[in-house]
């Protein structure tokens, strides 16, 4: 085959991928066709790499095919993983990703130097660095959601103007490298100084900021990906790495929005930590608990339930028992729907995800700015491990660090159940006044044995009516 109909199968094939990756994109923004977008994205991945095979430039595939038997060894066993680890599964590709980035523009660096445009120069640095922090920022978030690390923001005085130091130094010795390319002694510098960094940038942060953080070291590796491209000279990376960048980065304006908070106060808020005299706060009050004959008799008597899934479904992995629940309620003629906020659980869409790994129909799924007018003529609202973004306080204490956050109005339905292994706070560290209300009953106990027992109470009803 001649070098100009290889150059342009590859061309073609580059052209494909693009256009796939672009139809990924806007596919998985529905759940509907998600499952289409994925197919799409792995189709344009694997047009993409055969490409890159196929170029002229490779002398020896020998290291190209033992890095792809090692890649397949590792991430087989990492993809087979729980819908709740999905999270920290997702941190850690962020982290592959950017390592791979960083480890490119550093062999760039040290092939090209000191005959480094002015341009090539800006851009390399630009993608060390973001690669760089990335990589350490999402292994710090994976170790979170793991809870191999604490979950709690780590702080200390002076923490933002230390961290802000060190990003302003790495940003300094790029630019001294654009005009002084023959500096490499400083090379390591830039690189190592966005390692502490994305360190640091992620310990002060708590979980209930995860999701944001994930969606933005997101678009950190897609930035990081695109200044790549333009290293490399590669059109399909700087399209590629556009796409996920400018995605992250609206998903996280998005969930910013839906915590009605910045990314200043994200990052540099330290947002999570337990507020002092919640503890005492509990003690002074008292909640009504419920059984689960109570609660399936509640459930059974209403027309209308809306189901509001959280981080403690997630954990229990009750979502399959939550199906059950949904076939018994709606085969005795009960309206089921399941209210979404856009920050529940530990990444953006995670209660998406594990409902639609229960086979939950998609037109019963609702999101929070859809749903909220509906819950004054709801008959029961049934919370199974959400706590903050059904917090009221976020309407009406303004003191509360959560004040304005927008928040599933449960509080307004008629009957509020809330499926809870304790008292304790949720990831803001701050206590939830819906759990004192008149209206509401407290479900104790892990939701997945709870709810099973609910569906074994409301399937018994069922064959004895």
């Amino acid at each position: 085959m001649s070098a100009a109909v290889t150059q342009h199968i590859i061309e073609i094939a580059y052209l494909l991928a693009s256009a796939l990756f672009i139809l990924a994109l806007k596919w998985m923004s529905s759940p509907t066709t998600a499952r289409r977008g994925i197919q799409a994205g792995e189709a344009g991945m694997v047009l993409a790499i055969g490409g890159t095979l196929l170029h002229r430039g490779i002398v020896d595939y020998t290291w190209i095919a033992i890095a792809l038997v090692l890649g397949t060894v590792i991430g087989v066993p990492l993809g087979r993983v729980h819908m709740t680890a999905v999270p920290q599964r997702t941190a850690l590709s962020h982290a592959f990703g950017a390592l791979c980035v960083t480890l490119v523009g550093t062999a760039e660096f040290y092939l090209r130097s000191p005959n480094v445009p002015r341009f090539t120069m800006a851009v390399l640095s630009m993608e060390v660095i973001l690669g760089a922090l990335t990589f350490t920022g999402s292994l710090m978030a994976a170790g979170k959601l793991q809870e191999v690390l604490p979950q709690r923001p780590i702080t200390y005085k002076g923490q933002n103007v230390v961290n802000l130091s060190l990003l302003a130094i790495s940003i300094a010795l790029a630019v001294y490298l654009v005009f002084h390319p023959d500096a490499r002694a400083l090379f390591p510098l830039m690189v190592g100084i966005p390692l502490v960094f994305g360190v640091m940038m992620v310990i002060p942060i708590g979980g209930a900021d995860m999701p944001t953080v994930i969606s933005l070291l997101n678009s950190y590796a897609g930035l990081s990906a695109a200044a790549m491209g333009f290293v490399l000279d590669s059109k399909l990376l700087i399209i590629a790495g556009a796409l996920d960048g400018s995605s992250g980065f609206i998903l996280s304006v998005i969930m910013s929005k839906a915590m009605n908070r910045s990314f200043s106060n994200v990052l540099f808020g330290a947002f999570g930590q337990v507020q002092a005299g919640t503890a005492a706060g509990q003690e002074a009050r008292t909640v009504r608990s419920a059984t689960p004959e109570e609660a399936a008799a509640i459930l059974s008597a209403a027309n209308k339930v809306v189901v509001v899934p959280g981080y403690g479904m997630a954990v229990a992995q009750a979502q399959h028992k939550v199906r059950e629940l949904y076939d018994a309620l709606t085969r005795r003629g009960v309206d089921v729907r399941f209210a979404i906020h856009p920050v529940a659980g530990r990444m953006p869409g995670h209660m998406n995800v594990l409902l639609a790994e229960a086979d939950i129909p998609y037109d019963k799924l609702a999101d929070m700015d859809d749903i909220n007018s509906d819950f004054p003529q709801t008959d029961v609202a049934l919370v199974i491990g959400a706590n903050d973004v059904t917090n009221p306080a976020a309407r009406s204490d303004q003191a509360s660090p959560i004040y304005g956050m927008p928040i599933l109005d449960v509080d307004k339905a008629r009957t509020v159940m809330v499926i809870k292994r304790s008292m304790n706070p949720g990831f803001a560290g701050i206590d939830n006044p819906l759990y004192y209300l008149d209206r509401t009953l407290m479900l104790f106990g892990d939701a997945k044995v709870f709810v099973n027992d609910i569906v074994r109470e409301l399937t018994g009803v069922a064959a004895h009516a």
